[in-house]
């Protein structure tokens, strides 16, 4: 594989971007807003800059990694030499349907077609193409760049030989890819998802406040995060939007998302990237927000 598509410039697209082309692919990011595009390209050159001062990439190496990258906002063009196209938007199913239906018919007969998906079946996907046997899922951990860990997902219909043609690839970016089955939330969100939705539940149920739900689970789990932070930073819409998967694709009370994860995002309390989930973000600072502010 030399020609690797990007499609996504949001945080996991110029992540996946980053990884592929600082290994010395010929990446193509592509993204309709123009804007998300440079916002894209100044993150990771930021990234890489951050890498420089830990002494982990030259400034030679910058150079390299970023003269591999290009960007394009026309879909069609972007995908049409592509050895692989890597799609990384919004978690939103009848988007993606509509993208890989684009890419099926403008991406080369021999392309394989990835998601990036954390929880949409791979095999609804692949219907969506004339190419089922080349669709798989290339599940990235966020931040792309530093996460070791590709999940990485068979539909019905992968063939056998493009899974291991992913497992490859994963491996030459310096990831451990971990090879699962469609099913709802694979493994990553199916064991996460249930664990977040509980510790909300702790909160919404006033068992304890916010800091001690994620210091139980920090100081006497050795999780390097507590699943309230962990839920702001993969943001609370994301977590409902799983949640509801694992729950329609099951239809077992156990995964039912919690009223007060329900109400935090339908009040516009995404987490991190909003300002505002449990826990308050300004400059870059954290300030807890209080149990007794949350309204049932």
């Amino acid at each position: 594989m030399k020609q690797i598509s990007v499609i996504g410039a949001g945080t996991m697209g110029n992540g996946i971007a980053h990884v592929f082309s600082q290994t010395g692919f010929a990446v193509t990011l592509i993204d309709v807003n123009a804007a998300q595009l440079e916002k894209a390209l100044a993150t990771i050159a930021k990234n890489l800059d951050r890498q420089i001062s830990k002494g982990t990439l030259t400034e030679e190496q910058k150079i390299t990694t970023l003269a591999n990258l290009t960007i394009q906002t026309d879909i069609t063009i972007g995908v049409s030499q592509a050895d692989l196209v890597v799609e990384a938007a919004t978690e939103n199913v009848d988007l993606k349907l509509k993208i890989f239906k684009q890419i099926d018919e403008f991406a080369p007969a021999n392309c394989i077609l990835a998601s990036n998906t954390s929880s949409i079946s791979i095999t609804k996907i692949a219907a969506a193409t004339t190419r089922p046997t080349k669709v798989i899922g290339m599940h990235f951990m966020n931040p792309v760049p530093i996460m070791k860990l590709v999940e990485i997902i068979n539909g019905y219909a992968t063939d056998k030989e493009v899974t291991n043609t992913i497992v490859e690839l994963s491996k030459q970016l310096g990831k451990v890819p971990c090879i699962v089955n469609d099913y709802p939330g694979f493994i990553a969100n199916r064991i996460l998802m249930p664990m977040i939705n509980e510790a909300i539940y702790s909160l919404y149920e006033s068992v304890a406040g916010v800091e001690e739900i994620d210091n139980v689970m920090k100081l006497g789990m050795a999780h390097p995060m507590g699943p309230l932070q962990l839920a702001d930073f993969i943001g609370l819409d994301v977590c409902l939007s799983i949640l509801r998967v694992l729950h329609d694709g099951f239809g077992n009370p156990k995964y039912a998302p919690c009223p007060l994860l329900i109400n935090m995002v339908m009040a516009g309390k995404l987490g991190a990237k909003s300002g505002e989930g449990f826990y308050v973000y300004t400059a870059g600072s954290k300030d807890l927000v209080v149990s007794n502010s949350f309204k049932k």
